[in-house]
Order: structure tokens, then C-alpha cells, then sequence
């Protein structure tokens, strides 16, 4: 299967020939999974990263004091997400990566990732994907840390809209850090 989305993630930053292309497909695993599923959960080894191909999941730390969900991210079409510190660093999960929707993902491994780097093209495309989510998580942090609830709502409503039409109302509230009753205020 050649995966004409992924190609357009990576041609984004760079340029690849058929070959080029031909040669890296080989490195990920196909997989899916139904609304509901947990592609990992909390305590386990995640030795993959998920480019999302179809569908919707989120990313999810449970507090084990009070039970209570506070969702990191959502990952839909053409997005990357994972528990980043268990998949760099070979440790156990403290999230879970949830399908909020029946999803497809692409799976790399670390070693898969480690052998792609050596190719030029993929360690440029790489570190620009690295950079743009250490930006992205940047302003997440600033957002909380400074904005109002209603602003944030406003920032992931210009941000990402069609986010907005797939999220249930408790879950884009969990990710604002405000009670339901308080998003449908907004």
C-alpha cells in the first residue's frame, strides 16, 4: 500500500522521488482500531508512533488521586500523536491514546525511526516535525497558563474547526480545563 497521505506529510518539508518514497513505506505498520479502543494505555510500553490516517483519538492523563481525565491533545487525519517520554525513552506510559472514532493509524517504530534518520531527507523532515510540535506544545502551555477559558475556546475554534464538529462537548471541556455547563455557556 503506498499511502498517498503520508507522502503529502512528507512532501510537505521535502521532496521525494517514487524510490525515495518506495523505500521509507516499508518502515510502518498498518493498523486499526474501533471508536472506543485504547491504542495504549497508561502502565503500558509504547513502542510505536501513530500517524493518523482516518478517524479521531485523544491523548489522556487520568489522575489516580481523583480519577479525573485531563485530555493533552486530540490527533485526527494527517496528525501525529503519542505518549512522546514512553516511546523516546522505552519507559511505561503515564497517558492513553483513546479513538474517539473507528481510526487507521501508521505505526513507527523507534528503531524504524532511528534507521530512517540516517537518510537525509527523513532527518530534515524529522527534526521540522519536532520543532513544529515542541511550538505547538509551547503555545498549549502559554494558552493555559494566560488565556481565559473563553479564549482558549476562541483559539481552538480558529485553530482547528473541523475539531470542533467531532469532539463531544465533555471532551473539548476536559481539553479547556472547564466544566461542561461552562463550555456551553461559551
Amino acid at each position: 500500500m503506498m499511502y498517498p497521505a503520508l507522502r503529502a506529510q512528507f512532501e510537505k518539508v521535502i521532496l521525494l522521488s517514487d524510490d525515495e518514497f518506495e523505500a521509507i513505506v516499508p518502515y510502518f505498520r498498518h493498523r486499526s482500531f474501533k471508536k472506543n479502543d485504547h491504542i495504549f494505555s497508561a502502565g503500558d510500553a509504547v513502542p510505536d508512533n501513530y500517524y493518523i490516517l482516518s478517524g479521531l483519538t485523544k491523548l489522556v492523563y487520568t489522575d489516580p488521586e481523583t480519577i479525573k481525565e485531563h485530555i493533552l491533545s486530540f490527533a485526527m487525519e494527517d496528525w501525529w500523536d503519542n505518549d512522546f517520554q514512553a516511546y523516546y525513552t522505552r519507559s511505561k506510559a503515564t497517558l492513553a491514546m483513546v479513538c474517539l472514532e473507528d481510526t487507521e493509524v501508521l505505526c513507527l517504530s523507534l528503531d524504524d525511526l532511528q534507521a530512517l534518520r540516517q537518510l537525509p531527507k527523513m532527518e530534515h523532515f524529522l527534526l521540522e516535525r519536532s520543532i513544529n510540535s515542541m511550538l505547538s506544545a509551547q503555545r498549549r502551555i502559554l494558552s493555559l497558563m494566560t488565556s481565559s477559558a473563553q479564549e482558549r475556546y476562541e483559539q481552538l475554534m480558529r485553530l482547528y474547526p473541523a475539531l470542533l464538529q467531532r469532539v463531544p462537548k465533555t471532551q473539548l471541556a476536559a481539553y479547556l480545563g472547564v466544566s461542561r455547563e461552562t463550555l456551553s455557556r461559551m
